[in-house]
């Protein structure tokens, strides 16, 4: 798959008042360095499937339509790091968070792109979430911040942590049959720290899915 350069910032959504079900505890036991928990879940196959549905280049970086709708905004506000595999897995982070609230947009589980960036437990943490938009009678408007990013390479480079917290004090929930935002007023819950195993498909392209979700709510050091 040819990889294109992402937009620094991309449309993606959430809801403050849902609450985030993450694939692990709040303590992930990856504090070493030689192996990274949750990195040894199978990679599904990116799916092939694809709409060609004429959005732009840069919401295809793997062939794969990760746009999302003009009231949605998801701001990645970190800087890739030197690391080759480390900047490409920060990038398939982002990715499989758009693949995540594409499927909400949507209102399906099967969007190629959660096929594609999603795998394991990562793959069981995004059909969770579009479910429950799903039954809510849910979409999402808005803008959700991403920051403090950090990433960890596993000893033979082949599964890296991305690490960031989100700001969700801009981003609501919206019915869809009456297109009523539901506003919440800001406060600890909008404040989330992820953790997001990314580990190399075997195929050997330039692709990193999501194998696990770590979410640490009400993240207190992400205010």
């Amino acid at each position: 798959m040819k990889r294109r350069t992402l937009p620094v910032a991309a449309a993606l959504a959430a809801t403050a008042s849902l609450l985030l079900t993450a694939c692990g505890s709040g303590d992930d036991g990856s504090k070493g360095n030689d192996k990274i928990a949750g990195a040894d879940q199978g990679s599904a196959t990116p799916s092939a499937s694809a709409s060609a549905s004429g959005a732009p280049a840069e919401d295809k970086p793997d062939g794969v339509d990760v746009s999302l709708p003009k009231d949605v905004d998801f701001v990645f506000d970190w800087e890739k790091p030197k690391d080759k595999n480390e900047a490409a897995a920060m990038d398939d982070a982002a990715n499989f968070l758009r693949a995540i609230y594409r499927g909400v947009d949507k209102g399906t589980t099967k969007d190629a792109a959660v096929a594609t960036y999603a795998a394991g437990g990562a793959l069981k943490y995004a059909t969770t979430q579009i479910d429950a938009y799903i039954k809510g009678g849910w979409t999402v408007t808005g803008t959700r911040r991403h920051y403090d990013a950090t990433t960890r390479s596993a000893a033979n480079g082949s599964s890296v942590e991305v690490a960031f917290c989100s700001d969700s004090t801009k981003f609501y929930a919206r019915e869809i049959k009456t297109r009523k935002v539901l506003t919440t007023d800001p406060s600890i819950t909008d404040f989330s720290y992820f953790k997001i195993i990314m580990v190399k498909h075997p195929t050997g392209t330039d692709l990193w899915q999501a194998s696990n979700v770590y979410v640490e709510e009400k993240a207190a050091k992400c205010q």
